[in-house]
């Protein structure tokens, strides 16, 4: 099976260029909003875990461990996952008894990814006395490993070659290079009228997703394959779907094509945008099915699949307060907010971006109790190695 995709590198690059979550540290920001994302991931440790006990460890001190985050955004879960993997990894060094190397890790995500506020978070580099890694990884409130940002799109090549040990990447695969062409095309039987995400939309829009997401993922292991350590292995988790229909999404269509779709609508209905400024935006995201992780991983035929599952991660809400309604579509609304603010406030401005938010909000409001039993997220897990 081929999937490759077709020659589309303008709108590939301006997608690329704006993408990114809400940056900075205010109340909209991905960085004050990625608790559920937390959670998830701290729910997933002991699969990450098995995932490294398949590294192969190489007994040479000179030659650093190299860890790589993929689609890393700008808050603290990414420097959490860092530490957790290379933690691991000592301890392993330690258990052979062998004395372990300097660790290298690099943050990597799209060139408009707020970096500036990611390295303000990164503690700092532990310099005690001799600087061994024991005295390192000692060291409280210090990171025991070199820090680097690497921007650029991981659908290309990032790294020399066999340079990454352990490649790691969490909610981000399903966030595509770009919406489908042919989903945005009038003349197109395709074209995603009336609506700004694929949930719900016609088989052959939602084939020209997941044909998008497939071609993607192509590329991502063509990458990675020439760039990962023969001895490496790679985590991978994006947002999945258990339904066979890939016009049903899920969590994702919830969150995406229910009240956030009803306050675009609301804009139209309300004279503030045309219906054609509406179409012309599309959430270029896609929860694949474990056929459709599964047919690209073997098709592709570089890697071996150590784990692939789907994982049941929960709401993406979290509220210290369920039986309040409106800290409930408060939660909702900064929660798109986080995510696709950005692709919003370039598509309509700033003024209508907080209209419609806050039209997300009133209607979450409306649909509490509705949403938090029903709004469930669920992960496409898979460890990857060499044969």
């Amino acid at each position: 099976m081929d999937f490759k995709g077709d020659n589309v590198v303008i709108s590939n690059i301006k997608l690329e260029r704006l993408l990114s979550m809400k940056g900075g540290k205010g109340e909209n920001s991905y960085a004050n909003n990625s608790q559920a994302q937390a959670i998830h991931a701290r729910s997933m440790l002991h699969l990450l875990e098995e995932t490294l006990d398949r590294v192969q460890l190489m007994t040479s001190p000179e030659v650093p461990f190299v860890v790589v985050d993929l689609g890393c955004s700008s808050g603290n879960n990414t420097i959490y996952i860092v530490d957790v993997i290379i933690k691991h990894i000592t301890k392993r060094f330690e258990a052979l008894g062998i004395e372990p190397p300097e660790f290298s890790a690099f943050f990597s995500d799209l060139p408009s990814n707020d970096f500036n506020t990611l390295f303000q978070l990164l503690p700092p580099l532990a310099t005690h006395g001799s600087g061994s890694m024991e005295e390192c990884l000692a060291a409280d409130h210090h990171r025991s490993y070199f820090a680097a940002g690497v921007p650029g799109s991981f659908y290309r090549r990032l790294f020399p070659a066999r340079s990454v040990d352990v490649f790691h990447s969490a909610f981000s695969l399903h966030w595509l290079s770009q919406v489908p062409e042919a989903v945005m095309d009038k003349t197109s039987p395709a074209y995603n009228k009336g609506r700004v995400f694929i949930h719900g939309a016609s088989e052959i829009t939602a084939n020209a997703y997941k044909k998008r997401f497939q071609t993607d993922l192509a590329s991502f292991l063509r990458s990675r394959s020439p760039e990962m350590k023969r001895t490496g292995s790679m985590f991978l988790v994006c947002l999945g779907r258990t339904s066979v229909d890939p016009a049903d999404q899920g969590g994702a269509g919830l969150l995406f094509g229910t009240h956030f779709q009803d306050a675009w609508d609301d804009l139209v209905q309300e004279g503030l945008i045309s219906s054609e400024k509406r179409d012309s935006f599309n959430i270029p995201v896609y929860a694949p099915s474990l056929q459709d992780f599964k047919e690209v991983v073997e098709a592709d035929g570089s890697f071996v699949i150590d784990k692939l599952e789907v994982f049941k991660g929960g709401s993406p809400l979290v509220v210290s307060e369920p039986d309040d309604a409106d800290e409930v579509g408060r939660a909702l609304a900064t929660s798109c907010r986080s995510v696709a603010g950005v692709l919003v406030d370039a598509h309509i401005g700033d003024r209508l971006s907080e209209k419609l938010f806050l039209q997300v909000e009133r209607r979450a409001t409306s649909q509490a109790k509705e949403l938090l039993e029903q709004l469930q997220f669920f992960h496409i897990v898979a460890s990857l190695s060499f044969a």
